[in-house]
């Protein structure tokens, strides 16, 4: 029990690492499973975008909604937002901070799908083979409108007997593969480039700025741990408390089925601390409430003074 107590306070003290591991495992996952799709384009023209582009952009959307639900940070930064203020100013560029940093890491998986799918140029083939205009290639010069739009659609499936071995399918496939792939190492590319802009122009700006908003983000994860934990404690003390109450005249049975009664003394300190004062239901949703609505100032010297 040790150990996995010490490995969930690293997870809570590293969210941030933890983070970036989930991020790395979704876009690993997102490239396998892109790997084991059995991509089978329907070869029919009112059919071939709407399956083209939704490969290419629905598991992206997919992707970034569970980054977002996998992030602890983005229900913390909804909370923070939507919160009265109260006591408590609201600062945006906290807001803000959290927001840009939840949404770069949500942005990983999804883009690496989408590089991946331009780069294989499948679904761009499928999408938009019966878009091309025919008088570019030969082999459809002496074709009908109608049999142009059906032989242009099955362009991806190279298996079917009337595009098997037709020069023209080869042309266009080979034609939307490089736009395909120019648009994937274009994209990539422009990703990088401004990956650079941003780490080497950083220290251009304001640095306290950044180092404030970054340091009350993290200030504002911590503090609703911690909030819960004093709430599972100060839930676990209630509760002992009700039920020592509620059995008090089976205090003998209880001890001999070993139930973790105090002795005289013994934890009766802690207890106090947290149940001073609160003695029922009302009081402790009176608490919350008052959490909620009118956090405490981000100032300890009158408790110090106190």
């Amino acid at each position: 029990m040790d150990r996995f107590r010490m490995i969930f306070q690293y997870f809570q003290s590293n969210s941030e690492s933890v983070m970036n591991g989930i991020c790395g495992l979704l876009a690993l996952a997102s490239v396998k499973m892109y790997t084991s799709l059995d991509f089978s384009c329907p070869c029919l023209p009112q059919y071939n975008m709407a399956y083209g582009l939704g490969v290419m952009l629905v598991p992206p959307i997919i992707l970034f909604l569970c980054g977002l639900i996998l992030n602890r940070q983005s229900l913390v930064m909804l909370e923070e937002w939507r919160r009265p203020a109260g006591r408590r100013k609201k600062d945006l560029a906290v807001i803000r901070y959290m927001c840009s940093s939840i949404m770069q890491r949500a942005m990983v998986a999804p883009v690496v799908w989408i590089i991946v799918t331009l780069l294989d140029g499948k679904c761009l083939i499928c999408a938009f083979s019966g878009s091309m205009d025919p008088q570019k290639f030969v082999g459809f010069a002496n074709v009908s409108t109608e049999q142009v739009q059906q032989l242009l659609a099955k362009v991806p499936c190279k298996d079917e007997e009337l595009m098997r071995n037709n020069t023209s399918r080869k042309a266009v496939s080979r034609y939307l593969r490089c736009c395909s792939q120019a648009l994937g190492w274009s994209i990539l590319l422009i990703l990088i480039i401004a990956a650079f802009l941003a780490r080497w122009l950083r220290p251009c700006f304001n640095q306290a700025t950044l180092l404030q908003a970054r340091h009350w983000s993290n200030y504002i994860d911590i503090e609703q741990k911690i909030f819960e934990e004093t709430c599972c404690e100060h839930s676990q003390l209630f509760a002992h408390k009700c039920i020592l109450h509620f059995f008090e005249s089976m205090q003998q049975e209880i001890k001999l089925h070993s139930f973790s009664l105090p002795r005289e003394g013994e934890g009766a300190e802690g207890e106090e601390g947290l149940l001073q004062g609160i003695t029922d239901q009302d009081q402790v949703n009176k608490l919350l409430k008052t959490w909620y609505y009118e956090k405490p100032p981000l100032d300890v010297s009158q408790a110090h003074q106190r």
